[in-house]
């Protein structure tokens, strides 16, 4: 693909990168976008590649995008680190921007995802490239309170959503799991102001997971 060759070209020259250092980064996140289209079910190779190299240039954007925010704060830093209330003012105004590009870049990708993709494999997708923490986050809150009505669980799904939207475009695993962390965060405290002790609640669900481990053994044995 000639399109998805030149905008790698460009952003390797741009960046500088050595031979070497390019062909090793393009293979990181080739292997990457590798490992997520592979759970797809994509029969067509042609197909395929198309959705891996969609893939391939989200992480390459979002790269060239967080290095040159980094840069530019650095920048500002070194500009304004004397005077704390401009420095604060010029930083928030430009992160500001920056998110807005960063949502842009988000919705982009979606779309072209659209173009080759089933919405359940989109979702696939996003799982993907967040170390598949929403369906196990999710999964464990209902473990862990089986009470939990029809609402809370839409809530909690809310809220592991939208962190999902946003730790797709962090920059690395810790920035991704800090994202889920504050929304984990928000789920626990509304939680609380719905009654659950969820002290109580996380020893329960421990005993009762050591019940079934202990019964699995015996069966086994």
């Amino acid at each position: 693909m000639k399109w998805f060759a030149g905008i790698l070209f460009l952003f390797f020259v741009g960046k500088g990168f050595a031979q070497t250092e390019e062909e090793k980064y393009l293979q990181v996140i080739t292997e990457r976008s590798d490992k997520i289209v592979a759970t797809l079910g994509i029969t067509d190779s042609a197909k395929y590649d198309q959705v891996r190299d969609v893939l391939v240039t989200q992480y390459a954007t979002l790269n060239t995008h967080h290095e040159n925010r980094a840069a530019e704060i650095k920048n500002l830093k070194d500009k304004f680190g004397g005077q704390k209330e401009v420095l604060e003012e010029k930083r928030t105004q430009y992160e500001a921007r920056e998110d807005a590009k960063l949502r842009k870049i988000h919705t982009t990708f979606v779309e072209a995802l659209a173009n080759y993709l089933q919405p359940e494999q989109i979702e696939k997708v996003k799982d993907g490239m967040t170390y598949g923490v929403l369906p196990l986050t999710y999964g464990a809150y209902q473990d862990m309170i089986p009470t939990l009505t029809d609402e809370q669980k839409a809530k909690i799904l809310a809220y592991l959503t939208e962190a999902r939207e946003l730790a797709m475009d962090a920059p690395g695993s810790r920035e991704k799991h800090g994202v889920f962390g504050k929304y984990k965060g928000r789920i626990n405290n509304y939680l609380s102001a719905e009654g659950y002790n969820l002290k109580e609640e996380g020893d329960r669900w421990e005993e009762r997971r050591a019940q079934k481990k202990t019964s699995a053994n015996t069966v086994s044995n």
